[in-house]
């Protein structure tokens, strides 16, 4: 919760009025190199959507986050919905493992019901966008789909992109405030 990205998007979304609720999982506090199993980091999931809602009652609330978070995240939501969430935001959605393509990370998501907000990078070792483009086509109109020209899985551009990391950070942002509104309204 404390990764540089994450702490940059969070400023980045509270200066546009869009308020973050950061937590860890349980296997990064206590600095393990393996992550929780799924059934134990949807739960820390749900116990988070809980606390956000009760340290922010009425606002609306979106849930998600960075590659295993995000897909926890959704994991979560298919299983049973998290209560009041009206969106999943993915930075980096893990489709398949790095070298080994196949789309069977997505499956569960034809049991989430709400909107979807897919931001993925064109060079995502763990994304193939051949694959995640008809797996959103598939999700029909709860699925977004933001691709960010030149990023990786961290979202880093390489320098000849003629763009920053700043650059893609702002991206970023503004794809989640359009994105908002629109679900919102």
């Amino acid at each position: 919760m404390r990764h540089p990205f994450l702490e940059a998007m969070a400023r980045g979304l509270a200066e546009r009025g869009i308020a973050s609720f950061r937590y860890e999982f349980a296997s990064m506090e206590e600095r393990k190199r393996r992550p929780d199993p799924p059934a134990v980091a949807e739960e820390r999931v749900r116990t988070a959507v809980l606390e956000a809602a009760r340290a922010a009652p009425g606002l609306p609330l979106l849930a998600g986050g960075k590659s295993f978070g995000g897909r926890m995240t959704s994991g979560a939501q298919a299983r049973e919905p998290l209560p009041g969430v009206r969106g999943i935001v993915f930075f980096g959605f893990p489709l398949h493992p790095p070298g080994r393509p196949g789309t069977g990370r997505a499956d569960h998501l034809d049991a989430v019901r709400i909107p979807l907000l897919f931001l993925q990078g064109t060079r995502d070792d763990f994304a193939d966008l051949a694959l995640l483009e008809p797996v959103c086509r598939r999700l029909d109109q709860r699925a977004t789909l933001h691709i960010v020209e030149g990023a990786d899985h961290s979202f880093r551009v390489l320098k000849r992109a003629g763009r920053t990391d700043a650059d893609v950070l702002g991206e970023l942002v503004q794809a989640v405030d359009d994105w908002t509104r629109m679900i919102l309204a």
